[in-house]
């Protein structure tokens, strides 16, 4: 198609998925252009937490290679944390067993039970990326122009306007109209930014309420969270909800309490009974390449799911 022909792969989405895949097809040589609806840090990514941790997402096996395969990109970025944003951080992921968990975790370095002192229910202690989202979106934008990938906002009504020989789908809670697939829906996650009471390790668990309870530290705050609301459709925090958040996780740390409240975050966690990582080929020939439904753990597979998806487009443009 000679109107495609200056773009031999155009990205629609430009959120972590979007942005992570763009860089690897953009490194391995290929002209490739993003499409996105918002700036990067408008996107729900800019709003996630963001612990490395397979959460909420299908089919569990394809899951925790995508994963692993992020761990080992991302243990390397947190060698400059200051650039990347990705820094190793220890902490406990409550209520949770090793003998609970898929054959990934074997291959997590120094994953293991929790003391009595690390946490007292039962537990996991890890060192895990933390990726703080103001730093990494923007690092990853400024990696995608340095390898020639160029970044357009635009609003996209149909995959069908992407007019390229391959066309790579990575539009989260977008797909539900682009594709369009019903079966991708919102799971609602608020989240309450604090400034940081000196708190350094994280913690993921749950709260006295039976809801769920975290707080990540990041550079300059600390992130509390949260909330899981499947088919939720609101952008507005809830006053309610943020006060419950602070409660649930001073509970757990009681410096929380008085800590100043910066800012309220939502983002709708873009979710599917599995994650969507396929190749079809169009009705005029060209090359369509899914990769979203990620739900809650968009950045923790981000680089296993660019990888693969990048490969399929590769291998689509030296078969045509």
């Amino acid at each position: 198609m000679e109107s495609g022909s200056n773009n031999d792969v155009i990205v629609v989405g430009g959120g972590v998925a979007g942005l992570t895949t763009a860089v690897v097809l953009a490194e391995r040589g290929i002209r490739v252009r993003v499409w996105s609806r918002d700036p990067a840090e408008r996107t729900t990514s800019a709003v996630a937490g963001a612990l490395w941790w397979p959460y909420r997402i299908e089919p569990e096996a394809r899951a925790g290679a995508w994963a692993l395969r992020s761990l080992g990109v991302y243990e390397e970025l947190a060698e400059r944390p200051a650039e990347t944003g990705v820094r190793m951080a220890e902490g406990v992921l409550g209520e949770t067993r090793l003998d609970e968990l898929g054959p990934w975790a074997a291959q997590v370095p120094g994953l293991r039970a929790a003391t009595g002192e690390e946490y007292s229910g039962t537990g996991l202690w890890a060192r895990l990326p933390l990726i703080d989202m103001s730093t990494h979106l923007p690092w990853l934008l400024g990696r995608l122009v340095k390898a020639g990938g160029v970044v357009e906002e635009r609003t996209v009504s149909g995959l069908a306007e992407a007019d390229a020989p391959v066309v790579v789908n990575c539009s989260g809670l977008g797909a539900r109209e682009l594709v369009p697939d019903s079966s991708v829906y919102p799971v609602r996650g608020q989240l309450v930014v604090v400034e940081n009471p000196g708190i350094r390790t994280w913690l993921v668990t749950t709260g006295a309420d039976g809801e769920m309870a975290y707080f990540f530290p990041q550079p300059g705050r600390l992130l509390l969270g949260g909330t899981a609301d499947e088919h939720a459709w609101s952008t507005e925090p809830d006053p309610a909800v943020a006060e419950a958040i602070v409660r649930r996780c001073a509970a757990l740390r009681p410096e929380i309490a008085g800590a100043r409240v910066l800012e309220h975050r939502v983002g709708l966690r873009p979710a599917r009974n599995s994650v969507r990582l396929e190749r079809e080929v169009l009705a005029d020939g060209r090359v369509l390449v899914h990769n979203y439904g990620h739900g809650g753990a968009g950045v923790t597979v981000a680089w296993g799911c660019a990888e693969e998806a990048a490969g399929l487009a590769s291998s689509t443009r030296a078969a045509g």
